[in-house]
């Protein structure tokens, strides 16, 4: 094949896709006010993972930018896929569950201390509880290669691959017009010794043009394993450095997490100071990498887990009985509604976000999942508190305003613990914005006497 049509397999979602390509982009109460979704973060992939049983649907969003006859896919896959196993479907479905499930940013304001009523006490360190395939299509050669099966689905052109032996399928990608990073080739042996398929993907630049598109759509899977994993490891073959990667799972027992790395709940109900609110966007992720290095960059992180009939507060609506279908969820009746803040019992379906950063080093496995069978709900979520500033004038206000610095010192101090920025920068900014260290000036028990009808000697 000439070198000017030659391809080269990009990670279309690094997790799954794997082979990068060298040149391009790639009841709470409060308010909410911000929300951390995956546009934060450069080189950052996005799965939607239904999984009921052995069934799975693993829905894969990219960010591919550059020539599209650049671009291709390689993922692994445990059985041969029938063409109508295969799917295309629309960006907005992974952005709405990406918004619906991202960490937050709300906002409290205290009440009079002067009003005489029962208030409620803010509790926020504890969240509120409510109640096999078609025949083959062979095509095998000395390399030990057989295309199992071709289709053209939406945009994309699809080959189902099978191999003997890594090195002959590492011949018949360069043979083919892929071009394979150093190292691929043991990765993608160890694939092969567990009769795995591979799923090629290529775009048809006839197809695409016809969508109007100046994007890539998701491209979608289903299959039925045992095994609940996504693969990961192609996608660190060639990296320049660790990928961020977002596991949006849907289920209908409970939480999912990882077996064979830990997952950890991210640091949440923290009282921040009030300026995070103009930059939330680099506090997440100053905090989020502070956690990874605690970690020792070996971790998965728990972002949200929640029923999803319901939030509170809600980063973006929850999905539409439709949107759900479209990413999976086979189980839900026509009649299926989804009203906003209901109680769990409105949908049955639950879903956890995972976010994880990684590289071959910390993350030499592919990922291997559980359905726990957990409901219990949780998410990342972060609280301002504002103080109150009417001119209150009895005692619980004097005392009110006298604690406030030492409110403030624990909110500069847990900023710092949580993104390791500098106490002192934090503080500064703090007093930028109204939030002063200097307590009030103390009153003499005598100025209570005759308040300001002082008379001179």
């Amino acid at each position: 094949m000439p070198l000017s049509f030659k391809k080269t397999l990009f990670a279309a979602v690094s997790a799954t896709a794997a082979i990068t390509l060298t040149t391009g982009a790639v009841a709470f109460c409060g308010f909410y006010v911000a929300k951390a979704d995956t546009k934060l973060f450069n080189k950052a992939s996005k799965v939607a993972l239904m999984r009921d049983g052995d069934r799975t649907v693993i829905t894969m969003a990219n960010d591919f930018q550059g020539d599209l006859k650049e671009f291709a896919v390689v993922i692994p896959v445990p059985v041969v896929l029938e063409e109508g196993q295969i799917h295309v479907t629309d960006n907005a479905i992974i952005d709405h569950l990406d918004a619906y499930t991202a960490p937050r940013l709300v906002e409290y304001f205290d009440d009079d201390p002067c009003a005489v009523y029962m208030r409620r006490e803010f509790d926020l360190a504890t969240p509120t509880a409510l109640p096999e395939a078609a025949a083959p299509v062979s095509q095998k050669d000395s390399l030990g290669v057989t295309i199992e099966a071709e289709y053209t689905v939406g945009e994309y052109d699809i080959q189902i691959l099978s191999a003997e032996q890594s090195d002959g399928l590492a011949t018949w990608l360069t043979q083919n017009g892929y071009k394979l990073p150093e190292g691929a080739e043991e990765t993608l042996g160890s694939y092969i010794k567990q009769n795995t398929k591979f799923f090629v993907a290529k775009v048809n630049l006839e197809e695409q043009a016809q969508t109007g598109l100046k994007y890539l759509r998701p491209l979608q899977i289903a299959f039925e394993s045992p095994r609940f994993s996504l693969p990961i490891r192609l996608g660190t073959v060639n990296a320049d450095g660790k990928q961020e990667l977002f596991v949006l799972a849907l289920t209908r027992t409970g939480r999912v997490e990882t077996t064979n790395y830990r997952t950890v709940k991210l640091p949440t109900d923290k009282q921040i100071p009030l300026y995070v609110k103009g930059e939330f966007g680099d506090f997440y992720k100053s905090m989020f990498h502070e956690q990874v290095e605690q970690e020792n960059g070996r971790a998965v992180f728990l972002e949200y887990a929640w029923d999803m009939g319901w939030c509170d507060p809600c980063a973006a609506d929850p999905l539409s009985s439709d949107e759900l279908r479209e990413l999976g969820v086979y189980w839900l009746t026509d009649n299926t509604v989804m009203p906003r803040n209901r109680g769990p019992q409105a949908q049955n379906v639950f879903v956890t976000r995972l976010h994880v950063s990684y590289d071959a080093e910390h993350f030499p496995e592919d990922l291997m999942f559980k359905e726990t069978g957990d409901r219990t709900n949780f998410q990342g979520r972060y609280v301002l508190r504002h103080p109150y500033k009417g001119d209150a004038q009895c005692d619980a206000a004097k005392q009110y305003r006298a604690e406030l610095p030492k409110r403030f010192e624990q909110e500069a101090q847990t900023l710092a613990n949580l993104t390791g920025w500098e106490i002192d920068d934090i503080r500064k900014k703090m007093s930028e914005n109204e939030q002063s260290f200097t307590p009030p000036e103390k009153e003499n028990w005598w100025d209570r006497l005759w308040g300001n009808d002082k008379k001179d000697g």
